[in-house]
């Protein structure tokens, strides 16, 4: 599989508009985004990422969207990594630039307080994988391969892979992972916990839609501070994130929404939630 790490790019279509890059549509409450170079398998240029954190922005401000989920076009690739051929020439300021680029997007994506779906379709390498790890939630095609083969290539992950990989499956998994830049196939990340399901290709995207749409209905503020206790609670000592819990619950009560779930709950009806 070593060939599937280096991203042989034909670059953009020379027509390509930036908007194109990554398209965006909604399915009611739901912004659906896909990283839309399916000549370069996906890859991530700086436009690309800049791009996607234009989208995100807008999905960030658009009250009537509650969830998003994030894909990628064609059938071979969520994001088969960065762009190889952009990359090749950069000197070190010009490199650390570009991963400071990539690394501030995802930080965008995973503090976005709206849940967040990766519908990852096919390879998610590199800085794909580096992407669907900013998500909150990662369902996969069952066919699809991961990987971090940074080191394959005489560099690292640059864009919070080291990090957020530990994060999620442990150091000890993380480590042979990164260190190898050995490709894994869509079994393995559902059995180190990288991924919550996996899917038939055709029925992916159906189950992350449907998955946002669950979240997308419950209290939109209930649902943000709750992504936000559990992300902020894995860096702090139990006793630490507990209260951190225990004063977001206590804030909950001050929002028109809790009268409303609880309200609706007592009467048996489906809450209206505003967000308020």
């Amino acid at each position: 599989m070593a060939e599937a790490t280096v991203v042989r790019s034909e670059g953009s279509d020379p027509g390509q508009a930036s908007d194109d890059l990554v398209t965006r549509e909604d399915d009611g409450a739901v912004a659906i985004l896909r990283v839309n170079r399916p000549k370069a398998l996906n890859a991530l240029d700086a436009a690309t990422l800049r791009r996607i954190g234009e989208r995100i922005a807008e999905v960030g401000a658009d009250d009537a969207v509650r969830a998003l989920v994030l894909t990628g076009s064609g059938t071979k690739a969520f994001v088969a990594g960065a762009d190889i051929a952009a990359l090749r020439d950069m000197n070190p300021e010009q490199a650390s630039a570009f991963s400071r680029l990539g690394g501030g997007v995802f930080r965008q994506l995973e503090r976005l307080g709206k849940p967040t779906l990766a519908a990852i379709n096919g390879f998610a390498l590199g800085g794909g994988l580096e992407l669907a790890l900013g998500c909150d939630v990662l369902l996969a095609a069952d066919h699809a391969k991961f990987g971090l083969p940074e080191v394959t290539l005489g560099v690292i992950p640059g864009f919070g892979g080291t990090q957020r990989m530990a994060r999620l499956i442990g150091a000890n998994a993380a480590r042979l992972w990164v260190m190898s830049g050995e490709i894994f196939s869509a079994q393995e990340a559902l059995r180190l916990g990288l991924v919550y399901s996996l899917h038939e290709p055709e029925a992916l995207l159906p189950a992350a839609i449907a998955w946002a749409h669950k979240m997308a209905s419950r209290g939109p503020l209930a649902v943000a501070a709750a992504k936000s206790v559990i992300d902020r609670g894995l860096d702090l000592g139990l006793d630490a994130a507990i209260e951190l819990e225990s004063q977001a619950f206590g804030q909950c009560f001050a929002t028109a929404d809790q009268r409303e779930g609880m309200d609706a709950f007592l009467a048996k009806r489906r809450p209206e939630f505003r967000g308020q």
